[in-house]
């Protein structure tokens, strides 16, 4: 399904130098229903608008599966740092890594 472009959204070249990240953090157990590009662009977009979750748009994958996916990137690792923080510093997401540590010192 084509989507609208978001301002958040980072270009798919760009995304597939993290993808093998985001991958790595999911057990494979059944075939994704929603493309791991789409589900990130989701979660940039959360985190730069600061929307909350059930006010993300419609042509994103469900705002649930999204949240799953945050829960999952934001778990601290040994490192003291979140595959997520990884991810937003190797991409050059500035405003997004700022905004997710801000959440992340909230609870």
């Amino acid at each position: 399904m084509d989507r609208a472009v978001y301002p958040s959204d980072i270009p798919r070249e760009h995304f597939e130098g993290v993808r093998a990240m985001l991958e790595a953090a999911r057990r494979k157990t059944r075939p994704r229903k929603h493309d791991l590009y789409d589900v990130f662009c989701a979660v940039l977009y959360f985190l730069h608008t600061g929307a909350t979750w059930r006010a993300m748009p419609p042509d994103f994958p469900p705002w649930r599966t999204v949240h799953e996916y945050f829960t999952q990137w934001t778990m601290q690792r040994e490192n003291g740092q979140s595959l997520l923080e990884s991810v937003l510093e190797k991409s050059g997401r500035e405003i997004e890594l700022a905004r997710l540590r801000t959440l992340i010192q909230r609870y």
